[in-house]
């Protein structure tokens, strides 16, 4: 199931109808994306990688379009794009994600899709604090820095970059640092959320936690 896409409610409207929505928040390499998409195909809801909305824009203007205007006409299809996790698009990225005309577009695009009919999953770093607030779960997936630094530093290694374990807990300290300390829409756990730190959980005792929490309040008829 890949991010954006719906599971068994993908003959359901966008953004119409009764929905149960669960945000989930975190910093990077905590798990929260191999967790949601778990959470989502449990549940058949539709799932959406909120980080895949700004590379989706900045992958198009790389081909030459205008930035709102990618921004208005985005679709779900286009979060299946190759090539979105490439630095190249990444910087492009970070360059829209500072108008504040695409975020005001990307963050209706982000609202539509939380009352997705049926329900739907979101993760990212704000969700449950800007985003849909009024979700009816909300997680917080977090893990010490040492923890993920260590998994990311061997996903790139994995990968054949040339980097050191070092250089990537220095990169995780300072995104941290950003992400929560921005002045627009920073990076918090929201009052409500429920706390799952993975830093000593395998994924799967993980997933098992976000689903214990989630199903206290899941619909009965949906179980």
């Amino acid at each position: 199931m890949k991010a954006g896409q719906a599971n068994r409610n993908d003959r359901k409207p966008f953004g119409s109808g009764t929905a149960f929505t669960i945000a989930i928040d975190g910093p990077a390499a905590a798990g929260k994306g191999s967790i949601s998409r778990a959470i989502a195909a449990h549940y058949g809801l539709a799932h959406l990688d909120t980080g895949l909305l700004y590379r989706a824009v900045g992958a198009q203007v790389l081909s030459g379009s205008d930035p709102l205007r990618a921004a208005e006409n985005l679709t779900v299809d286009d979060l299946q794009a190759d090539g979105l996790r490439s630095a190249e698009v990444s910087q492009a990225a970070a360059d829209v994600a500072v108008m504040p005309e695409v975020r005001a577009e990307l963050l209706e695009f982000q609202r539509r899709f939380a009352r997705w009919e049926g329900g739907a999953v979101l993760d990212g770093r704000d969700i449950g604090t800007v985003i849909v607030p009024q979700a009816e779960v909300k997680l917080f997936v977090t893990a010490n820095a040492d923890v993920r630094a260590d998994r990311r530093f061997k996903e790139l290694v994995a990968s054949g970059a040339e980097t050191t374990f070092e250089q990537v807990l220095q990169d995780v300290i300072a995104r941290d640092a950003r992400d929560s300390s921005r002045a627009t829409a920073p990076m918090a756990a929201a009052e409500d959320a429920v706390l799952i730190d993975t830093s000593e959980l395998s994924l799967s005792a993980a997933i098992a936690q976000a689903i214990a929490a989630i199903d206290k309040d899941f619909p009965d008829e949906k179980s």
